[in-house]
């Protein structure tokens, strides 16, 4: 019989697999180890014990060994020095630092993608509903002309960072009671490209890359809403060691109109009409974003009355549909009158002109206080 048994220190079965010895030794040896416990001493001796069980268990030559005698080589069970063995460090530096250890694939010195730009444009309402094109200049970082985005001068190189051999990463090797810890860091000299340009572009000055201004035309279509956002590929700014560009995002703004409002794809307008023509009835030409429309009012039209024009709204940006306008209108009364104007207005009241009708009113006052 086996004089320790690591299956139950693992807390394992004896058929269990290779994944299942390694996901529980790690879930144990992050509890127990003595820099986390609070007791030091039991951790110490538990941490040494899971150490020992992982040392044979994930190794399938011992564990066939351990398994048929019960014990190891001759006789002598493993676990010196807390039992770290060629593959367990490993594991142990991955679970308390993390996956840190920095490979030449990680460093800056690859081609990189441009930073993507935005651009703030303002339209006016009328641009927004027919489209439109604008002309617009901004600053960006692109690829340098001279050194072709090397960073180097004409007719130089850049040579091999001497610090790091060109691997963009200093090495430094730590000895701890855990075993060696080997750290990797950024190259001071060249900052992890591991190449050093002696000679920088005189334009740039060895950044391969220099502001400059750009001129460029926007096409707005018709129907963007504000906040409405439009990509430009490739059109950001350059990237680093020849990487693709960035994108230009343009944002729209829609000013605010004098005269009409909008809800999504619906606009709105309101429109004075005189006492006559609302009593009448009357024939309107009002105002649309697409040009004058006509409306016609009935007989007895009230102030606040909204008419509906289907498909005269905004139209939408990804097909055919269009919003619709909504016209309300305002009775107006005249501030002077002229006498022959006061004369008819007197004659009219005296046929019963200013009686008002206030059954209608005084429902709406029954209802404000009815309760729900």
């Amino acid at each position: 019989m086996p004089t320790k048994d690591y299956y139950d220190i693992l807390g394992v079965a004896r058929d269990a697999s290779g994944d299942d010895i390694k996901q529980a030794y790690r879930a144990l040896a992050r509890r127990h180890h003595p820099d986390v416990s609070h007791d030091k001493s039991d951790a110490e001796h538990r941490f040494k014990e899971i150490n020992e069980a992982y040392e044979v268990l994930s190794d399938p030559n011992k564990r066939a060994q351990y398994d048929r005698f019960g014990t190891v080589g001759n006789g002598a069970m493993p676990g010196g020095d807390f039992g770290f063995g060629p593959g367990t460090f490993g594991d142990i530096f991955d679970m308390f630092f993390g996956n840190v250890r920095t490979t030449a694939q990680a460093r800056t010195a690859g081609p990189q993608r441009g930073s993507d730009l935005r651009y703030d444009l303002e339209i006016a309402l009328e641009e927004a509903f027919s489209g439109t094109t604008k002309e617009i200049t901004f600053n960006h970082l692109a690829q340098c002309d001279v050194c072709r985005g090397s960073g180097a001068r004409p007719g130089t190189l850049a040579r091999a960072c001497d610090r790091c051999s060109g691997s963009g990463i200093m090495r430094s090797v730590r000895h701890t009671p855990l075993g060696q810890i080997v750290t990797q860091a950024t190259c001071s000299r060249c900052g992890g490209e591991g190449h050093v340009i002696e000679h920088p572009c005189d334009a740039c000055a060895g950044r391969g890359r220099r502001e400059i201004e750009r001129r460029l035309t926007v096409k707005v279509p018709a129907g963007v809403d504000d906040g409405s956002r439009i990509r430009i590929a490739g059109n950001g700014e350059a990237g680093i060691h020849n990487g693709p560009p960035g994108d230009l995002y343009v944002y729209l703004s829609v000013k605010p109109h004098a005269l009409f409002k909008r809800d999504g794809m619906d606009t709105f307008v309101d429109v004075p009409v005189s006492f006559p023509q609302a009593a009448l009835g009357a024939a309107l030409t009002v105002p649309s974003l697409e040009g004058d429309v006509s409306v016609t009012l009935p007989p007895g039209t009230q102030t606040g009355t909204t008419v509906r024009l289907r498909g005269r709204g905004m139209p939408s940006v990804r097909g055919a549909q269009r919003g619709d306008h909504h016209v309300t209108v305002h009775v107006q009364v005249p501030n002077k009158l002229n006498k022959r104007q006061r004369d008819l207005l007197e004659e009219y009241a005296h046929a019963g002109g200013d009686e008002i009708d206030d059954r209608s009113f005084l429902e709406r006052v029954k209802d404000a206080f009815r309760p729900d």
